[in-house]
């Protein structure tokens, strides 16, 4: 299928722009009413993402409403481990649960190596859905989480500002830990060459708890699994790949390395020095989210700002992180439309 809309693809490629393309990360979720609607009627965030035909309607709002230049499919990094036969729940302001932990021999051989056409289908139909719905409008992008994100939510049963749990693993059990990642890693190549089958043009890989270590263990437990990830789907789809590592400011250099295309940055990795680190990939990124919270006047300063320093090729504007649910929709609209208006 033709795109209509492929700015984002050719920057994710490296390819000359006529202007920066933009998208959001947790664009498609609580900012918009739409999205409320939707989720009122599914009973649930899961029932949400498990229903391929309501997963595929909230994936392509923020195409319509918010005019940005790719869909993200609607799912969780954490279907991966109930797929892996850890299922998790969803609990009212306490975010996802899991009744049971891995953090053991016994326990991981328990658990297996997920099968994504048969465990994750209803994540394939939504990507199947969408791209037939979308009709060539904008890509479609897949994702998964890093393995290393992914451990620590297994091993801890619940979100963390430390996952002294799962750190304590690395220490404690290194084998262990080893093994749990490897299976993780299995999965999600599986997921993610599926995802791209089904239709994905770019997949991402969120490691969303990647500044909780430090460089050595980075290094160790989770940089490798993204590489074999990276590699396998370097290998076998040709399909651009996105390492976002939060807060893993000290492994730019390694992560710009990797058989990727993008490199997403948060808030806190400087533009100027992270080209100067990563000079061949494209780079996506990285304003405050919190940003969005001022008024239109400084959204434009500081959106602008950005965009000076990244420059207008090699590069896709996005947040720093996933857009904050109590943010005005028309704010990161004007977000959106400064991006669109820029020239340098």
């Amino acid at each position: 299928m033709i795109l209509q809309n492929d700015l984002f693809l050719r920057a994710a490629r490296g390819e000359n722009v006529e202007r920066v393309p933009i998208w959001l990360m947790r664009q498609a979720g609580r900012i918009l009413p739409e999205y409320r609607a939707v989720r009122e009627k599914a009973g649930s965030f899961i029932k949400l993402a498990t229903t391929p035909e309501l997963a595929a309607e909230v994936t392509i709002q923020p195409v319509d409403i918010l005019g940005v230049d790719a869909a993200i499919i609607f799912s969780d990094i954490l279907v991966v481990p109930e797929a892996m036969g850890l299922p998790y729940e969803m609990a009212e302001q306490r975010g996802p649960v899991f009744p049971q932990t891995v953090r053991n021999r016994q326990e991981l051989d328990r658990i297996k190596v997920a099968n994504a056409e048969s465990d994750l289908a209803y994540v394939l139909d939504a990507i199947k859905i969408v791209k037939k719905e979308l009709n060539g409008r904008v890509p479609l992008i897949g994702f998964a989480g890093a393995p290393f994100t992914i451990f620590c939510y297994m091993t801890e049963g619940k979100g963390s500002k430390t996952f002294s749990v799962a750190k304590k693993l690395l220490y404690t059990d290194p084998a262990f830990s080893h093994a749990l990642l490897q299976k993780i890693t299995d999965s999600t190549i599986d997921y993610l060459k599926a995802q791209i089958r089904a239709g994905a043009d770019l997949v991402q890989i969120f490691d969303s708890w990647a500044g909780i270590l430090s460089p050595d263990q980075y290094r160790t437990f989770s940089l490798p699994y993204i590489k074999q990830i990276c590699d396998a789907l370097a290998e076998t789809t040709g399909v651009p790949v996105t390492v976002f590592a939060k807060g893993a400011f000290f492994a730019r250099q390694e992560i710009g390395q990797l058989s990727c295309s993008v490199v997403g940055l948060d808030w806190n990795m400087d533009a100027a020095e992270s080209r100067q680190l990563i000079p061949d990939k494209t780079l996506q990124g990285n304003l405050d989210p919190c940003v969005l919270y001022a008024d239109y006047g400084q959204i434009k300063a500081e959106v602008t700002k950005m965009l000076q320093t990244f420059g207008t090729q090699r590069y896709i504007a996005n947040l720093g992180h996933g857009v904050y649910p109590d943010t005005d929709p028309q704010k990161v609209k004007f977000f959106i439309e400064t991006v669109k208006e820029f020239t340098a």
